[in-house]
């Protein structure tokens, strides 16, 4: 079996030479179940007839409908139906030669004819079989396993368990056996799959790892919500089992559920919620064959937008960033996933306005996620908080009604609503701008405003975790701080979701389900390193920053937010807009206060004209934390 894995094309050789004997063998054998043994020498130059007919014609058929270019070790049905179609159309090629000759008196007139029937059967047997006899030799030629062999069990008996459990028992090199699954479908229970039983129900996992002596646990759900996750995840780390486990379903899309995929449980995984109801349809009629442009694609949010928007086919693909680096780091990402994608990268800053201009040339979607985001930081850059946020949205939107982009989307923040810091501010400012283009314009400009993405680049998952390796602290702010929370892939593809949705106008909020104790959460991933908190690693609590609140909102109770066609998504028409030019009035000066570094006056216009903004009242930045 080495020799057939390492030379598939000789291997096709020995398949080609073995149907030349299968072909005759076939058509002798229709004579000979069609007649009895004493007939069989009369109807001898028939059969030999048939025979060089049955070569010079299935053998160039099968090669065309590619049955050497296989290999056959590998095959499935998609190959079953490859055969029956080749052989299917041969014996028909071969049947219509021998019936012509027949007519014509070439050919002994009494040859029964039932005999082209017999030998389409039998050359749909042999030449399937031995096909197939070559993907049960491979699979039951196994190399030895290295030392002694780990035991998996397989959380899920679904198609993601069935194909863990199917490489698992093809490769080696892994070294693990699987032996059992648990799920929770009533119907499972006491079947097999791949010769594995499912033996249980998830919550009987405790149990199942003593009487099982199971060495590594592989959760493979996933459309798992994160409370299932966190279930089996906490009762391997009591055992002292290592779990593995497969991406969510928002992470997979996309791509491939294999082994190869298979990771250690992050904090993603025991905060992930259940998908809700998707519309690809909706997606795939604003993306696919459009020119669109990502804005601040080296960032985490628009990276893992590019990365979405691939999948829908784009007549082209522009990511745009300031920093050479991390946009360059997009493209690679992206050219080894979609070799065959038109992408251009954009090295530009939207503070410049016109470079926009010429790059948003042509370009018919835009989805501008640039923005500086952190909140202390701004807080202590009021300026340029100011000029990137605010003016670089204006600067986005002037340019796309000027090329006549036909469809815009701003990635805003749940820290616009009522807010109590300069970065919520510009944001809601910005909301404003694209808001008030929609008005003006008629086309479908329109915000996405959720919260806290969990392990973007520079927010509190990465601090924690090098705060861990480095032995502790942990800081806190405070110990009831809370936050919205959702895993990068599945905000993401709700933004497109929301963006396929929008007419023009509209600001979309996202169901982030319930808020998250930042508390519980840098326990959660001081456990997940092995450790215990206040054991292992302490957690210090250091004071609510400037321009923080305990809670953020993402509703504002004054409002009404109608349903949309996504349980997740909802839409709010009746967002704040100023009348007369008094926007356009309000940005120039801003622009003039920015350009005279006048923090307090800006800060003070701020809370003049965003609705609910009370800025004033936050005391100046000490940034003593990060976090």
């Amino acid at each position: 079996m080495d020799a057939i894995k390492l030379h598939p094309h000789l291997r096709n050789r020995y398949v080609l030479i073995g149907d030349l004997i299968l072909i005759i063998v076939s058509v002798m054998g229709s004579f000979a179940l069609r007649l009895d043994v004493a007939q069989l020498p009369f109807y001898f130059p028939a059969m030999l007839v048939m025979c060089g007919i049955a070569l010079l014609i299935k053998t160039p058929t099968y090669f065309f409908f590619g049955l050497y270019r296989r290999i056959w070790v590998y095959a499935s049905t998609n190959e079953l139906r490859l055969i029956t179609a080749a052989v299917t159309t041969a014996s028909v090629l071969t049947s219509g030669v021998m019936l012509l000759l027949l007519s014509t008196g070439r050919v002994y007139p009494g040859m029964p004819r039932s005999a082209l029937g017999i030998d389409w059967l039998l050359s749909l047997v042999l030449i399937g079989g031995s096909r197939f006899t070559l993907r049960i030799l491979a699979e039951q030629s196994t190399a030895p396993r290295n030392g002694k062999t780990r035991r998996a069990l397989i959380i899920g008996a679904g198609d993601a368990g069935a194909l863990v459990v199917r490489e698992l028992q093809k490769s080696s090199f892994l070294n693990l056996t699987p032996v059992g699954f648990l799920d929770d479908d009533r119907v499972k229970q006491r079947q097999e799959i791949y010769g594995v039983p499912v033996i249980g129900f998830v919550n009987d996992i405790a149990d199942v790892l003593d009487s099982q002596h199971v060495d590594e646990v592989i959760f493979a759900i996933p459309s798992a919500p994160g409370r299932v996750v966190r279930l089996v995840n906490d009762a391997c780390r009591l055992k002292g089992i290592p779990s593995r486990t497969m991406p969510g379903i928002y992470e997979l899309i996309g791509g491939k559920v294999s082994v190869s995929r298979l990771r250690e449980v992050d904090i993603t995984d025991l905060l992930r919620r259940e998908p809700r109801r998707i519309h690809e349809e909706m997606i795939g009629d604003v993306l696919s064959g459009k020119r669109v442009l990502v804005t601040g694609a080296g960032g985490s949010i628009g990276r893992e937008l590019s990365r979405q928007i691939a999948r829908w086919n784009p007549s082209e693909l522009i990511i745009l960033g300031h920093g050479e680096n991390s946009i360059f780091g997009t493209l690679i990402e992206l050219k080894e996933d979609y070799p065959t994608l038109s992408l251009t990268p954009i090295i530009a800053d939207v503070k410049d306005a016109e470079r926009l201009r010429s790059v948003f040339k042509n370009v018919q979607v835009i989805f501008h996620a640039a923005a500086h985001k952190h909140v202390p930081l701004m807080q202590a850059n009021v300026e340029e908080a100011i000029l990137n946020n605010v003016i670089g949205t204006r600067n986005v939107v002037e340019a796309a009604t000027e090329n006549n982009v036909e469809r815009l989307v701003l990635i805003s923040t749940d820290k616009a609503v009522r807010p109590a810091n300069v970065y919520g501010a510009t944001k809601r400012l910005a909301e404003m701008i694209v808001l008030d283009a929609a008005h003006r314009t008629r086309r479908a400009y329109s915000v996405v405003r959720f919260g806290n993405v969990l392990g973007s680049r520079g927010s509190v998952i990465p601090i924690f975790k090098r705060q861990i390796a480095n032995g502790g602290p942990v800081q806190v702010t405070h110990p009831d701080m809370e936050r919205y929370f959702m895993t990068i892939p599945e905000a993401v593809h709700l933004v497109l979701q929301a963006a396929s949705m929008g007419q023009g106008g509209e600001a979309f909020l996202l169901d982030m389900g319930q808020q998250v104790r930042i508390l519980d959460l840098a326990e959660d991933l001081i456990r997940l390193s092995g450790l215990e908190p206040g054991r292992d690693i302490e957690i210090e609590f250091t004071g609510i920053r400037p321009g923080e609140k305990l809670r953020e909102e993402l509703w504002e109770p004054e409002k009404t937010y109608d349903k949309t066609a996504h349980p997740d998504i909802f839409r709010s028409e009746h967002e704040d807009v100023m009348l007369n030019g008094q926007l356009q009035t309000a940005l120039q000066r801003l622009l003039s206060l920015t350009s005279s570094g006048r923090a307090d006056e800006i800060i003070s216009l701020l809370d003049e004209v965003v609705p609910g903004a009370n800025i004033r009242e936050t005391p100046s930045p000490e940034i003593t934390s990060v976090v």
